[in-house]
C-alpha cells in the first residue's frame, strides 16, 4: 500500500503507525506501565494520552501555506511539499493571503517580502503577535542584511534568499518541522508534569493554603514554602505557577539537593565552552531557561553558602554571569522556593544567609502535616486509590470499614508520600473485586481490639561478632544504614536525612554493601 499525498493519508499513516507499536507493547490489550509512563487519567484512558503525543510528534507540520506572485516560484514549492505528503495552500496575494488564514489554521507560512498588494513584512509583523502563530519562512529576490535582521527581529523563523533550490526548501521544511515537533513534546509535557495532579483538600489547613494561592498566584512575589517531607510542597508551587500570569510562560524546577557542590553553580547560571573540564559547549542555566517564567528552587537550604551570595544577587538585581563568562545577562524570573528545614534556626546557626532568608520569604507558606488534616486522608486516599487501580490494572470495591480506621488513626510521619505508597502497595496485595483490608495497608493499630500487622520488611541479615563482642565497623555500618531505610519504608532521600549524609553518599554505600537490590 503507498500512500498519497495528501493530509489524510498523513493523519492515517501515522495512526496505523502508532497503533502497531502500541498493539505491539501490549498485545493482550492491557497497558504496561514501563513502556507507557503516566499518563493523565481523569480524562482520557491510560496509554492514549502517549500515542496523541507520538501523533502530534509524526504531525509537527501539517498545513503549509506558499504567499508568492511568481507563478513558476509558487507552484514548484508546492509539488514539492506536495510530493512530502504536506497539504499546501498556494497564493499570489496579500488579501487572498489573509483569506486563507481567517478560514485555516496553518503551521507553515512561506511568505515573500515584496507582493502586489503590499509588504509581506506586514503580514509577518500581525501574525507575530497573535498566541497560535505559524512559522514563517520569509522569501525575497532583493535581500540584504538589514532586511533579513529586520524579519528576524519580527519574528521570522527563516530567511530565503531568491534564486534557491528546491532542496533548499525542503532543508527548512524539515528544520521547521522539528523545531515544531520539539515545542509541542515540550508543551504536552509541561501540561503533564503541572497540571496532571490537583491539590485535594477540604480541611481548615487546605482552605487557608488555597486561599493564599488564589491571592498571591497573579502577582510575582517570591514565595518560600516550607514543610516536612512529603507534605506536598512542590505541588503547591505547581498551583501558584497555574495561577499566575506566567502560565503560559517556562516553568523549570531545580532540585538543589539532587547536584553536586561543583556542579550547582553552572546548573543555576550555566557555563561558557571551556570554563572547566568537561564544558565542551556553551550551557545555558536555569535562570537563563526560565526568563519570563518561573524558577522552582527545591530544597533551597541545601545550597552551599558559598553560591548563597551569587544567589542573593541574582534575586536582588535579576542578572548574572556564566560561569566562565564576563557578560552580564538579565533576566525576568518569578521565584518559588521550597525547603524542609527550619530557616530561621538555619540562619540563627550560620549555615543560611539571613538576608537570603528575607530575600526569599516575601510570602512565606507552611504544607500543613497530614496529621493536622485529618479529614482529608480519606478523600486523598479514595483518590490515590482510584489512580493506582488505573494505573496497576487492578479493580477493588474500595476501603472496608476497618481499613478506613486505620488510615484515619495512622500518624502519618511520611505524610501525603507515605499515604500514597501504602494505597499503591494495598492495590497491588489486594484481592481482585474485593473491598482492601488493614492487612493489606501494613500498618500497625489496634482496630476493635485487635493487631493489625505491619509491612513485611525485609530484616538486616544476622551477622556473627567476633570473640570479644564487637562487630567490625563496616557490619555495623552496614545494619545501620538498613535500619533507617527500614524506617523509612526504602525512601533513600528520608534515609540520608535521618543518617545526616548525602543522597549521593548513601547511594554510594548500598552499591558498596551490595544493598541495592534490597530497596525500592
Amino acid at each position: 500500500m503507498t500512500p498519497n499525498r495528501n493530509y489524510g493519508d498523513r493523519r492515517l499513516w501515522a495512526i496505523i503507525t502508532i497503533s502497531t507499536i502500541y498493539l505491539h507493547k501490549c498485545p493482550s490489550g492491557k497497558i504496561d506501565s514501563t513502556q507507557f509512563p503516566t499518563a493523565n487519567y481523569t480524562k482520557i484512558p491510560y496509554g492514549l494520552s502517549r500515542i496523541l503525543l507520538l501523533l502530534t510528534v509524526l504531525m509537527a507540520i501539517e498545513k503549509i501555506l506558499v504567499v508568492d506572485d511568481e507563478l513558476i516560484i509558487r507552484k514548484s514549492i508546492e509539488e514539492v511539499l506536495r510530493s512530502s505528503r504536506y497539504s499546501v495552500c498556494a497564493t499570489a496575494n496579500l488579501a487572498d493571503a489573509e483569506r486563507q488564514l481567517a478560514r485555516n489554521t496553518f503551521d507553515l507560512v512561506l511568505l515573500d517580502v515584496k507582493l502586489p498588494d503590499g509588504e509581506g513584512t506586514d503580514l509577518l509583523d500581525r501574525l507575530s503577535h497573535q498566541e497560535v502563530k505559524p512559522l514563517i519562512i520569509m522569501m525575497s529576490g532583493y535581500g540584504t542584511i538589514e532586511s533579513a535582521v529586520a524579519c528576524m527581529r519580527l519574528g521570522a523563523f527563516d530567511y530565503l534568499l531568491k534564486p534557491f533550490s528546491l532542496n533548499q526548501v525542503e532543508v527548512l521544511v524539515r528544520k521547521a518541522e522539528s523545531y515544531r515537533q520539539v515545542l509541542k513534546v515540550n508543551e504536552y509535557l509541561s501540561h503533564e508534569i503541572v497540571g496532571t495532579r490537583d491539590l485535594l483538600g477540604e480541611s481548615p489547613a487546605m482552605a487557608h493554603i488555597k486561599q493564599i494561592i488564589r491571592k498571591v498566584g497573579p502577582t510575582d512575589a517570591t514565595v518560600l514554602i516550607s514543610g516536612e517531607n512529603g507534605t506536598g510542597k512542590e505541588l503547591i508551587a505547581n498551583e501558584i505557577f497555574k495561577a499566575s500570569s506566567r502560565s503560559n510562560a517556562p516553568y523549570i524546577k531545580v532540585n538543589c539537593a539532587a547536584v553536586s557542590e561543583t556542579l550547582i553553580e553552572s546548573e543555576f547560571f550555566g557555563h561558557e565552552k571551556g570554563s572547566f573540564t568537561g564544558a565542551t559547549e556553551r550551557r545555558e542555566g536555569r535562570f537563563e531557561l526560565a526568563n519570563g517564567g518561573t524558577l522552582l528552587l527545591d530544597e533551597i537550604s541545601e545550597v552551599s553558602p558559598r553560591l548563597q551570595a551569587k544567589l542573593l544577587r541574582v534575586l536582588q538585581e535579576r542578572e548574572f554571569e556564566r560561569v566562565g563568562g564576563s557578560k552580564t545577562i538579565k533576566v525576568d524570573v518569578r521565584v518559588l522556593a521550597t525547603t524542609n528545614r527550619d530557616l530561621k534556626k538555619a540562619v540563627e546557626n550560620g549555615e543560611f544567609r539571613q538576608d537570603l532568608y528575607y530575600r526569599l520569604n516575601v510570602v512565606p507558606l507552611t504544607a500543613p502535616a497530614l496529621r493536622d488534616r485529618q479529614g482529608d486522608i480519606m478523600l486523598l486516599a479514595d483518590a490515590m486509590l482510584h489512580t493506582a487501580c488505573r494505573s496497576y490494572g487492578v479493580k477493588v470495591k474500595g476501603f472496608s470499614k476497618a481499613a478506613v480506621d486505620a488510615l484515619t488513626k495512622h500518624d502519618w510521619p511520611g505524610n501525603v508520600r507515605e499515604l500514597q505508597n501504602t494505597i499503591e502497595r494495598a492495590v497491588i496485595l489486594a484481592e481482585e473485586n474485593k473491598y482492601i483490608e488493614p492487612g493489606a495497608l501494613g500498618l500497625i493499630h489496634l482496630v476493635d481490639g485487635g493487631s493489625v500487622p505491619g509491612p513485611v520488611m525485609l530484616p538486616a541479615p544476622q551477622i556473627e561478632q567476633s570473640m570479644d563482642g564487637v562487630k567490625p565497623l563496616d557490619e555495623v555500618e552496614r545494619e545501620h544504614i538498613l535500619r533507617a531505610l527500614e524506617i523509612t519504608n526504602g525512601n533513600r532521600t528520608q534515609a540520608a536525612q535521618l543518617l545526616k549524609i548525602s543522597i549521593r553518599t548513601l547511594r554510594n554505600k548500598l552499591n558498596e554493601y551490595k544493598l541495592e537490590c534490597m530497596v525500592a
